[in-house]
């Protein structure tokens, strides 16, 4: 299941404090595209490619090129530019807005919004802002927990363990993020970060026990609101004859919207410490991202001798 958040004109002007210009009436519009758009070479003339779906940007340098222009072309350029039907005019620096900018913006419903950050500052602030906000959202069944900062996703069958598993890492330091149903977060094109719907934040099933809440149970510092997936873990039933890992060499990735992650699958049998393990595990993955792999360095030590 894949959602997306919506983001309102109204929403962007709450935000970051602006003001509003013209084109009160359509504060509503929805804001469904995080790309930014500066409209200067529109506004010279080239329309082709232009993207009225964007949030659109004027500076110093596009209002400085509208005051370059003789009044009868000004208009001109101001009417096409308003008939695309822009989603929303943001003008930065404080840069005093052509009067009939604001008239035809006004007529049109278009809002018109004016703030006195740097035009490279806040297209950063507001990309940002817009990125987090309209991210790709996918549900998936899972834990996710915070060991030693690394962000790890248990999976597996019903009643494998996941819960258990999450709880004695808390017992020994660690956070929880999410447990059983976990909203996962596609920032830009790197990034996955997962977290736990509002109304079943902080909460865990145990079963035979029934619903704990772990922030009440063991501490704010039990819980983190959301975390970066670093890790991917499979739980699952050890299975006599079938092949496990033993040395590590192998780098497997398991793929969650679109990009790839590192992934382990840890075989569960009565009598083993899985949070151990998966502290090792964590631990291990973040040796890796420093550049050190253990079982690269015991294959060259057997070469070697």
């Amino acid at each position: 299941m894949i959602k997306e958040d919506k983001v309102l004109v109204l929403d962007v002007f709450n935000r970051f404090d602006l003001e509003i210009q013209a084109g009160r009436s359509g504060i509503k519009r929805e804001i469904r595209v995080s790309d930014i758009k500066r409209p200067g070479i529109e506004l010279a003339g080239f329309w082709k490619h232009f993207a009225p779906e964007r949030v659109n940007l004027l500076g110093r340098t596009e209002l400085s090129f509208l005051r370059s222009l003789e009044n009868d072309l000004l208009k001109d350029r101001i009417d096409e530019y308003v008939e695309y039907n822009p989603i929303t005019i943001i003008v930065a620096r404080g840069e005093k807005i052509p009067s009939y900018l604001l008239e035809r913006a006004e007529q049109k419903g278009i809002p018109l919004l004016s703030t006195n950050i740097s035009t490279t500052r806040f297209s950063s602030m507001l990309l940002n802002y817009l990125e987090e906000k309209l991210a790709p959202i996918k549900v998936i069944h899972g834990v996710l927990v915070d060991i030693y900062g690394i962000g790890v996703l248990i999976r597996g069958q019903s009643g494998i363990g996941k819960s258990e598993t999450a709880i004695e890492l808390v017992k020994r330091g660690h956070r929880l993020v999410a447990d059983d149903i976990i909203e996962i977060k596609k920032v830009g094109e790197l990034s996955l970060t997962g977290t736990a719907p509002a109304n079943a934040r902080y909460f865990l099933e145990m079963r035979g026990i029934g619903i704990i809440n772990v922030k009440t149970l063991f501490g704010a510092g039990a819980v983190k609101h959301d975390s970066p997936i670093n890790l991917t873990v499979k739980l699952e039933k050890w299975q006599e004859g079938k092949e496990y890992e033993r040395l590590g060499l192998d780098n497997n990735k398991a793929e969650i919207m679109g990009l790839k992650i590192d992934a382990i699958t840890i075989p569960v049998k009565p009598g083993r410490n899985l949070a151990l393990v998966l502290e090792v595990a964590a631990m291990n993955y973040r040796m890796k991202t420093m550049g050190y792999n253990a079982a690269v360095d015991f294959t060259e030590n057997i070469n070697q001798r």
